[in-house]
């Protein structure tokens, strides 16, 4: 990595901004410790928590951390028999974080070192939320032929996660939104595979963290986002 690079990407903080960075870690960090998660879920909750607020924060760093939290995601999935959430990370977030690195490469704001966001108009929003919606009961019926547990909350997640990748390397606040559906989908999901005796309190702190920062990342794009709409 260049220093101008590393410049960008260190640059354009925000005390509030270091200090949700710091926390999130800091949580994830106390939660695997106390239950004694293992070092593939510590490191696939570290690295997803700083994807996602990086992301949040428009630095193209995040897409170097997304690719190692699919890979670990996917490993911790596969003992969960989350066979949705397998093939998404492996067959989609990993290509799709090289597809990212090089789209916001030519979008990015020289003085703030942040990408340059962007806004669906409102009658293109329906259009895509209704084909998302639409996709989502056809691969549940897929996984649920393949005996995966709960394929259409499984469903649920990967398809409205596809769409929402899509949009994130668009530049589009919409995204947040889709974000926020897949976080709360994602927390149950894995909520569930804890309360059956599953050691995965730091993959459930982290998607927990996810649905936080989605909510405050909406609301912080949909405001920069605002004069650029598409």
């Amino acid at each position: 990595m260049n220093q101008s690079f590393l410049k960008s990407e260190l640059t354009g903080w925000k005390p509030l901004e270091l200090a949700w960075l710091a926390a999130a870690t800091a949580v994830i960090l106390g939660l695997s410790l106390y239950w004694r998660d293992s070092p593939v879920s510590l490191l696939a909750a570290l690295t997803g928590v700083w994807c996602v607020i990086l992301t949040g924060k428009g630095k193209r760093s995040s897409f170097l951390f997304g690719t190692v939290n699919v890979i670990f995601y996917a490993v911790i999935s596969l003992q969960a028999k989350y066979y949705g959430e397998v093939m998404l990370n492996l067959l989609y977030y990993l290509p799709m974080n090289f597809v990212g690195w090089f789209a916001w490469k030519s979008h990015m704001n020289e003085e703030t070192g942040e990408v340059i966001k962007r806004r669906l108009p409102p009658k293109r929003s329906v259009l895509i939320y209704g084909l998302t919606a639409a996709a989502i009961v056809l691969y549940g019926l897929f996984l649920k032929a393949m005996g995966g547990k709960l394929p259409f909350i499984d469903s649920m997640s990967t398809v409205v996660s596809v769409t929402a990748q899509i949009l994130s390397v668009k530049r589009l606040t919409e995204q947040w939104v889709l974000w926020i559906v897949v976080d709360v989908v994602t927390v149950i999901m894995w909520g569930i595979n804890f309360a059956q005796g599953g050691e995965t309190v730091a993959t459930l702190a982290m998607w927990s963290v996810y649905l936080l920062n989605a909510i405050i990342m909406y609301i912080r794009w949909n405001r920069e986002g605002s004069d650029n709409e598409v």
